[in-house]
């Protein structure tokens, strides 16, 4: 996996859920477990292998928490340059096959957020990667699995 740009708001986001999780979640998983395993028979105990069931995913949750901790690397984001899309950019563009404003704000893992009027998107994502670099003025085409869509970059904040 290649190194992610995030955030420190994004990367102690990521660490904040991976302590609950080990710290809270797995104990007490862990002791669900000792409880049911005291019910004698394992081959029959249902209960047994429902939390030894819910123990795997946890802990697969877990690996991919720490293995997104070890691939992030914080970005400055004052120090990135305001005349092109770059990761941290909030950028308005203009649909012209739907004549739609829209407003995303490239960002890292973690800090996605789709609800809201600037929908915050991953910088990995095919349509970050297909709009970094770009200037005020230029007209960008983004392939989707829908067909091409047209923007024109409006402004970079």
């Amino acid at each position: 996996m290649s190194p992610t740009p995030t955030t420190r708001e994004g990367y102690e986001k990521i660490k904040s859920e991976l302590d609950r999780l080990e710290q809270h979640e797995m104990p007490r998983i862990t002791q669900l477990l000792a409880e049911a395993r005291a019910e004698g028979d394992l081959k029959e105990n249902a209960e047994y292998h429902a939390q030894r069931e819910n123990q795997g995913m946890l802990q697969a949750k877990i690996n991919l928490l720490k293995s997104k901790l070890a691939d992030a690397y914080i970005v400055d984001t004052d120090n990135l340059p305001k005349d092109q899309i770059a990761f941290g950019s909030k950028v308005k563009l203009k649909d012209l096959d739907a004549d739609l404003e829209e407003t995303y704000e490239l960002v890292g893992p973690g800090e996605e957020d789709y609800s809201g009027e600037v929908m915050k998107i991953l910088c990995e994502s095919p349509l970050a990667k297909q709009l970094l670099n770009h200037k005020p003025g230029d007209k960008v085409t983004v392939e989707t699995p829908g067909g091409a869509i047209n923007y024109e970059v409006l402004s970079i904040a």
